[in-house]
């Protein structure tokens, strides 16, 4: 693999090869059914300027009606089947195209949802949402219109020349001129498009990032007066991908007029070479009037060649793209250990992050089972990171993070899941229905275990409410939920989830301090006897819970009840004090 290091691998060259030759392969029958189509198109393609020269020779030589009669009549028969068989090679293509299309798709699909979170931080949205948008997009027009018709237009390629020589094969020499200089322009092309097309991609990751950057941080770009140093920044990076366009088009400007001059030359050429060898005796006036409009019709495959070839090498370096996310070495190495309790232990954590500080300092921790426990502190002190490390995202730098005596991280997601599960202020709706979203993860669970579950997150009411109930259709184009309602839904999740322990990092942010309060007792009153670690701001959450650990500089500065930490008068006390003078 190889990649920028801010962005996701790019698969080699050789693992495209190998994807590309294993997808035709698979669909062998249907190759080879676009090639025969397309075959047959070319064949009856070719009846027409050999008619044409048959007739005039047959003309030369003083043929009658019944021979002009018969050809023109050859002629119409050869149009028809070409329509058809062209027809018919384009639907087998379309669907072929459609078939490669949903099988790298589906693969797609799995492998970007199986992208470890820390990879996604680490390289930033931009470049996974351009290779999920602009690159799947290149590869679609590549799989359904460059491939086949490359196909076909190679076929066409070859048998007009077979049908040349055939013809002629003196005359057909002429033919032959182009030939050496289409495949040198065309391997000076291919030497450098390939990185051209690859680095053109990766300034739209970049461009991309900037600019969803720019667009989720609007708040704090207004409020911090950050507009010019955004703006120029997104200049910046559209300055970059001009210089990357720019070199494309100077590839093409070599490309495309070379390759056009090496493709209309042999025409006239031809006609000179073939008026040469008539006046020699060594042709007829009706073999050069043939290959002469063999090569005007070879202008048109050989057009679509080098146009398609183009295309094909950004859809292959958008494919190169694609399959790197498969690439992507997984963050955790599973084990066969289950856990043997519900037990989470915290022993001599260290965490930094790539290229980064280091954010934890030996930190120790035992969670236990049942409890009530929260976490607070200052901005930037380590607490979400803190919660990360319990549900198993991030793996310790040093130390271990244990459930039922197993590393966290050695669990597969789907026993992971049902250990600990992190809800943070970040959520997502996805298209479907109200009752769908609350189910992923619980594809089993029955009508009323969801409706139980939007009631415990204070959703149940607003949901049935509306005209469809739960079977609401939202998400996109769907019926449009608030940040809070979206939340709920969030939280009815892991409720139908049901795992022992559950980290909210900020889970209730978006909701108002009274539907917060009410959504927290309504948690902790179904979870009683779980373990439920709450990371907030909110100092009631930790006045409601059993211990509370203040977190100071990536270290647990205070641990104990609310009354203990109030009478001890430290850290704690301040926040306490200054959070209910701001309430």
């Amino acid at each position: 693999m190889s990649s920028d290091d801010t962005q996701l691998p790019v698969a080699s060259g050789g693992r495209v090869r190998h994807v590309v030759l294993g997808l035709l392969r698979r669909h062998r029958a249907e190759y080879v059914g676009v090639a025969t189509l397309a075959a047959l198109a070319a064949v009856a393609g070719l009846v027409g300027p050999f008619v044409v020269g048959r007739l005039v020779q047959s003309l030369t030589l003083g043929g009658d009606a019944s021979v002009v009669a018969a050809l023109s009549i050859a002629m119409l028969v050869a149009v028809l089947l070409q329509t058809v068989f062209t027809g018919l090679g384009t639907r087998l293509a379309m669907v072929l195209g459609e078939k490669i299309f949903a099988t790298l798709r589906d693969d797609f699909m799995r492998d970007v949802t199986a992208v470890p979170i820390s990879v996604v931080e680490s390289a930033g949205t931009g470049d996974l949402l351009t290779r999920t948008t602009a690159d799947i997009d290149a590869v679609a027009t590549t799989v359904r219109f460059a491939v086949p018709q490359l196909a076909v237009s190679l076929v066409a390629v070859l048998l007009t020349f077979v049908a040349a020589f055939v013809t002629s094969p003196l005359v057909a020499l002429a033919l032959l001129v182009g030939i050496p200089v289409i495949v040198i322009v065309a391997r000076w092309y291919l030497a450098r498009a390939p990185r051209a097309y690859l680095d053109l991609n990766a300034e739209y990751s970049d461009l991309f990032g900037t600019v969803s950057e720019t667009m989720d941080g609007a708040r704090t770009v207004d409020t911090l007066a950050l507009g010019e140093v955004r703006i120029a920044a997104t200049d910046l990076s559209l300055a970059q991908l001009w210089e990357r366009r720019l070199r494309i088009v100077r590839l093409k400007l070599v490309l495309l007029p070379v390759s056009g001059l090496a493709y209309t030359v042999p025409i006239p050429l031809a006609l000179l070479w073939g008026g040469f060898l008539v006046t020699q005796g060594l042709a007829t006036v009706g073999a050069v009037t043939t290959v002469t409009l063999y090569a005007v019709q070879l202008t048109v495959p050989i057009v679509a060649v080098v146009q398609w070839l183009d295309k094909l090498q950004l859809g292959l370096a958008s494919l190169a793209r694609i399959l790197g996310v498969g690439g992507i070495e997984p963050d955790r190495v599973e084990g066969t250990a289950r856990p043997t309790g519900s037990l989470v232990r915290l022993e001599g954590v260290h965490y930094s992050y790539p290229n980064g500080p280091e954010v934890l300092h030996g930190l120790d921790l035992e969670l236990r089972p049942g409890e009530q426990f929260a976490i607070v502190g200052p901005s930037g002190a380590g607490k979400s990171t803190i919660g990360r490390i319990i549900a198993g995202i991030d793996a310790p730098t040093g130390g271990r993070a244990t459930v039922g005596g197993v590393p966290l991280t050695a669990l597969p997601l789907t026993v992971l899941r049902r250990e600990v599960a992190l809800v943070t202020q970040e959520h997502h709706v996805f298209v479907g229905t109200i009752a769908d979203n609350v189910r992923m993860g619980s594809d089993h669970s029955t009508d009323e275990e969801v409706l139980g579950a939007l009631a415990v997150a204070g959703a149940r009411a607003w949901v049935e409410a509306l005209p469809n109930g739960p079977q609401t259709v939202v998400g996109s184009g769907g019926h449009p939920l608030n940040a809070a309602q979206a939340q709920q839904l969030a939280l009815a999740r892991l409720v139908l989830i049901d795992p022992h322990t559950l980290v909210l990092d900020e889970a209730t942010s978006v909701m108002d301090a009274r539907a917060a309060r009410s959504v927290e007792r309504a948690l902790g009153a179904v979870l009683e006897g779980r373990t439920v670690v709450s990371i907030a701001h909110r100092l009631h959450t930790a006045h409601d819970a059993d211990r509370i650990a203040v977190v100071e500089h990536g270290r647990i500065v205070e641990l104990g009840s609310h009354d203990e930490l109030i009478e001890r008068g430290g850290a704690y006390a301040a926040l306490w004090e200054r959070w209910s003078t701001d309430a």
